[in-house]
Formats: C-alpha cells, structure tokens, sequence
C-alpha cells in the first residue's frame, strides 16, 4: 500500500487552491458527481455540491459546474464517504458484492482475526472488490504457543485436519503462564505483517486466565496496537474487565458488539465507555442494528449452562443451514456436526436505545456466506439508514452517516495511516464513495428468506473505481486495497 498517504492529497490541495476558483472551469476530472447532497461528517459540510475525481482522490468539491471525462447526475441523492465496517467474517469476494451493495468500502476482519496474515494479504492482493485487512488472531497464536501442541505446527502452510483438531482443543485450554511470552512472540512477529490490530474474542476461550488476558493488554499498551474484544460471558462484569485492563495498561481497546454483550444493561456499557473515552482514554464500541446475534453452534459458547447464561433456550436459535428452529434433539446433533446458528436474544429496545447514543459505530459482524446466514451479512448499514434514520427516526442522518464513516475511520487512524484519508469528503482524501437514495435505501435480507442484496444505493466507488453503479455490481472489477498498521515492514 502506498505511503505517506496524506502526501499525494497536499499536493492535489495545493494545486487546486493555486489555481482558485476562476480557472475550474478549465481543469477536466476523471469523474465529476453533480448536484448530489454532500455529506461529510468532520467539516459538517451537509448542501448540494459538484465533487470532482482525479485518479483515486477527490480532487474538487464545488457549488460551481465541474468538467469531467464523465459527468454523473446524482441530483436527489446523498453522496457519502464509503461506510467502514470494522467486523465482519466473510473476507472473499463473495460476501464483498454483498458489502458493497450495502455501501461499504472497506471491510475488516478484527474480532477474530486470521492466521497466517502474510499469505493471506498476499492472497487478496488484486482481487478484492473493497479495501481489505486483518488483525492477528490470538486465539491461533495462544494455540502455538501451546509447547504440548508444538510438534504439530512445523509446517502450518498445511494446516491439515490434525492440527485444526488440536487447535479446535485449545480452545477450552488455559495457556501456562510460562507460555505467555512465546504466545506475546508470535503476536508481536505478526505485527510486521500489516496487523490492524489484536483480534481477542476471549469469550470464546473459557478457559483463559485472567493473567493471559492482562498480559495481553500490557502488551498492546506498550505497542499502542489496539485490542478488538468479544468480552467473556457474564454481561457488565466482563464489560468491566475489558475495561479495567484496558485503563491500567492504556492499551487502545474496542469492544465488538455490545448490543450482544450487555443486552438490557446497553445504555449502562456505552455511558462507561463514552465516560472512558471523556477521560482521554482510547476506547470506544459498536452495533448491529438487529435483535439477533449469530455464532458457530459448537463453539464454548453453548457449553454448559448457556441456557441461564443467555437467558434463552432451544427455540430461539436457528439453524443456518436450513432456516429450522432448534429442539434439544436437533441441538445435540448440530452441535456435534458443527455449523452456524442465528441466536434470537434481543429486545427491539435495546437496539434503539444503543443507536441513539453518541459515540457508537457500527459494525456488521457480518457472517461467511451461507444463503440464510444472518441478514446482517448483506443489509446491516442500509438497515440503519431505512428503518432507523428514515422510517424511525431514531438518529438523524448525518450521525448515522458520523457512524458508519468517520468514527471508525477516527478509531484506527492512531495505528493505521491511511484511515486518515477515509471517512471524510474532503479534497486529498481517498475517493471511496457510497451513493444512496435517502428515500428509498433499505435492507432486503431477512432471516427467513436469507439474504439479498440492499436497495436503493445507486452507486459505490473504491479508490475512483466504481463497484456498483446504477444499482448494480459491475463486473471484473476489482480496486479494493490492503489496508495495513504502521508495523507494515
């Protein structure tokens, strides 16, 4: 990915303000997008403008008339910077057609992480719809550390059955304490990969201590590599923790979907982050605007007393692969073989009242792709723009916008450079751009009929590149970039 990114944008802004306003009218863009409404959340810009594009950058944002290879009439609509979804699951292209008929531009992988990042950035490199990138998964680098399952991992390119098996294992394993350091090793080698940060779903590792969790923290407060966080089980207490740990070591932490991990408590948990963030500490959280959450069925999660911990029972999970609700007999079984449930939990309220709070971002958790995988998958941003912002009015629409956008372009851009060039319409940023009818935007997967592509975003660009136009994929494109933390070597 290029560096120094802020360079090529001052230029650009230099060269323009050079010239003024009297000599626009003999400078060609590649592309101009005329009288649409431009937002951007940071200057709160918010009128009808001309947005001018050179190459992969916004170079002109005008109420006078621009001239262009192209001239696009995007009257009546809103032009946004591209939505930034910093959870999801499914990183192929697959699930990124979806995204992008959702309006987002950059999708990353930070709850869980992946393995293996240098291959696997290698592997998207080229071929990606939208912007890309990883944290390092703890939970892998733990399981090497593991010296009873060292023998397994001499050759992890191919990661054969046995050792996904072990790995499966350690899952419900502590790790020794005299362990830690080769577990902090292998994380800090990753880091030179391109890491966006640290993936710490330790809810779904029962059996890590709290001193494995602490060092972790001391670590990427040394670093300053922030911790993306599926809290323990246990609602405002493991809140608290995550917390705790992050305020005693100042390590930048955000906490994934806290409406599934405080339900009722949810205003409770963002008025603790937003009274951490007042006092100048680098935390923050999101949502996903619907009342169900989604998981693997054989995961730690669903171990004993899962029932009292949730406060729900067989009926309310439904199983992805063929849309069935569960019974104590078909649980035992699933369970056994494996595969994604749709866990229906939350109040309608909870959901409104998280949305409607300052500071929250939201997030996908967007799961890989099955036909009736959550519908969070294709229609989490157009959800919140349709059914909350215009047909509820819950928030307004530049805070939604505010928290697809520049929030979570703000949280990442202390570790990841180029995040400062996202989430804005400004001259000098990135053109990624998210096109959508206010009147019409809405998300069309649901979790009985699965999912479908979101309605009512007419077009979507990547780096001046444009993935969808007039409402559709445009094929063999593919100018979605790595996105990379500063320990990039």
């Amino acid at each position: 990915m290029r560096k120094h990114l802020l360079f090529p944008g001052l230029l650009m802004l230099a060269f323009f303000t050079l010239h003024g306003i009297h000599s626009q009218s003999n400078i060609q863009y590649d592309i101009v997008l005329k009288g649409g409404r431009v937002i951007d959340p940071e200057t709160n810009l918010d009128a009808v403008r001309n947005v001018g594009i050179v190459n992969d950058r916004i170079a002109e944002i005008s109420e006078n008339d621009l001239n262009g290879k192209e001239i696009i009439d995007v009257s009546g609509m809103v032009v946004s910077p591209g939505f930034i979804d910093l959870h999801v699951h499914g990183v192929t292209n697959v699930e990124q057609e979806y995204q992008a008929h959702d309006g987002v531009t950059t999708a990353l992988e930070l709850e869980g992480g992946i393995s293996m990042l240098e291959s696997w950035y290698k592997s998207r490199a080229g071929d990606a719809i939208i912007n890309y990138g990883a944290s390092v998964a703890w939970g892998f680098a733990r399981f090497m550390a593991m010296e009873k399952y060292r023998n397994l991992t001499e050759n992890l390119e191919e990661f054969d059955s046995i050792v996904g098996r072990a790995a499966n294992q350690s899952v419900r394993e502590p790790l020794p304490s005299d362990e830690h350091p080769e577990m902090l090793k292998h994380i800090a080698s990753e880091l030179q990969a391109g890491v966006v940060g640290i993936g710490l779903p330790i809810g779904y590792f029962p059996k890590a201590t709290p001193e494995e969790d602490f060092r972790l923290y001391h670590f990427a407060g040394e670093k300053q590599v922030p911790i993306f966080t599926h809290v323990r089980g246990g609602g405002m207490i493991a809140i608290q923790q995550a917390l705790a740990n992050a305020m005693t070591t100042g390590a930048p932490l955000h906490i994934v979907h806290i409406n599934s991990m405080a339900l009722g408590d949810i205003s409770l948990a963002i008025e603790m982050v937003n009274r951490a963030q007042g006092q100048g500490y680098q935390i923050s959280t999101e949502m996903y605007p619907y009342t169900a959450a989604s998981t693997s069925l054989e995961s730690a999660m669903f171990d004993e007393g899962w029932q009292e911990e949730l406060g729900i029972t067989y009926s309310d999970l439904q199983w992805v692969a063929t849309g069935e609700r569960l019974t104590e007999e078909t649980f035992g079984k699933y369970r056994e073989d494996g595969g994604t449930v749709i866990i229906h939990m939350m109040k309608p309220e909870w959901i409104n009242a998280g949305l409607a709070t300052e500071g929250t971002v939201i997030g996908s958790d967007g799961m890989p792709y099955a036909k009736l995988a959550h519908p969070r998958t294709a229609g989490t941003f157009s959800r919140v723009l349709g059914k909350y912002v215009r047909e509820e009015k819950v928030l307004d629409l530049n805070d939604a916008i505010a928290k697809m956008t520049l929030l979570p372009a703000r949280i990442l851009e202390g570790f990841v450079p180029s995040m400062k060039n996202k989430g804005r319409i400004q001259v000098g940023a990135d053109a990624d751009l998210t096109i959508f009818d206010p009147d019409s935007i809405a998300d069309k997967a649901t979790f009985e009929n699965g999912l479908a592509f979101s309605e009512g975003i007419g077009y979507v660009m990547v780096n001046g590149v444009f993935v969808i136009r007039d409402g559709k994929t445009v094929n063999n494109v593919h100018p979605g970039r790595p996105v990379y933390g500063k320990f990039k070597r």
